[in-house]
């Protein structure tokens, strides 16, 4: 049993993963902008009633760059007073069990691979399009995160007059048209014609977004999960669209994208952290090796 957690600017969640599945699940608004020490005793505070003498360690998804092996977390865009905060041993002394630490959207595409519509896929990226945009990349089997938990930041790169993740996340929404992603997606489920506009523009940006994954990493799958996933009927037929004019068209008959479909999924790859931490050890010469 593996407590994993998420932790996002304005909402944190805990469960206990038992066999693929969340159990007594705890969830709070965050305090993002409390002081460390506030946000710290909110965090641990959520995590205590879960903790008991069958937990094995925590895994932990959060949303910034990351040292994994020492797991200090560093500059939390929605949590200021996360500028370097020692995590993995400030709950590791707290709770008496082991503690792993990745980015957020990591966890989101481990909890897939392990768990989800792309278990057991080699080669396969994940995207989470919220109020920005993040993506998490497996490669032959295996988490890729990068020297600095910072791969797959594809929404930072320069696209149109912005970036990709401006155009592809919920500020799209906000900034085009006044108001939230979830407000759009409101009114399209009410047949409005404007609202379904605005998603069909959003996915041809999307299908841009994707685009570069594949040109970068030409994965079997793509999953795409976050809050606007659940307005996927919208903007799929666009997304699609904007695919036709790729440069290798069979890359894109061959791709599979799927719109992720458990809630938990997050919690489920932070949790599975911890399992990929314990099957790792480190050889003779320092080299990290698989047990088994």
């Amino acid at each position: 049993m593996i407590i994993g957690v998420d932790l996002g600017g304005t909402k944190v969640r805990a469960g206990i993963a038992v066999d693929g599945r969340i159990h007594s699940q705890e969830q709070q608004l965050f305090n993002s902008k409390g002081t460390q020490e506030e946000t710290l005793g909110q965090l641990i505070d959520l995590i205590r009633p879960l903790i008991s003498p069958d937990i094995q360690g925590i895994g932990l998804g959060v949303p910034s760059v990351i040292d994994v092996e020492n797991g200090i977390v560093y500059n939390v865009v929605n949590i200021p007073s996360w500028e370097k905060v020692f995590l993995k041993d400030i709950l590791e002394k707290e709770f008496n069990v082991p503690v792993a630490i990745n980015n957020d959207v990591n966890c989101f595409i481990l909890g897939e691979h392990r768990y989800g519509v792309v278990k057991d896929m080699r080669n396969v990226v994940g995207i989470t399009s919220g109020t920005g945009l993040g993506s998490g990349i497996i490669i032959n089997g295996e988490l890729f995160h990068g020297v600095n938990c910072g791969a797959g930041e594809i929404g930072l790169l320069h696209y149109l007059d912005q970036n990709i993740e401006y155009y592809a996340s919920g500020n799209f929404f906000k900034v085009r048209y006044g108001m939230s992603a979830m407000a759009a997606h409101q009114l399209a489920l009410a047949g409005d014609k404007n609202a379904l506009g605005w998603w069909e523009e959003f996915g041809s940006h999307m299908g841009e977004a994707l685009k570069t994954i594949v040109y970068c990493y030409d994965p079997e799958a793509v999953v795409i999960g976050g809050s606007l996933a659940k307005a996927y009927a919208f903007f799929e037929a666009a997304m699609y669209e904007s695919l036709k004019d790729f440069t290798f068209p069979e890359s894109i008959r061959r791709l599979k994208i799927f719109q992720s479909v458990n809630e938990n999924i997050t919690l489920l790859g932070a949790a599975a952290l911890v399992r990929t931490d314990s099957e790792v050890s480190l050889s003779g010469d320092g080299r990290r090796v698989a047990n088994g």
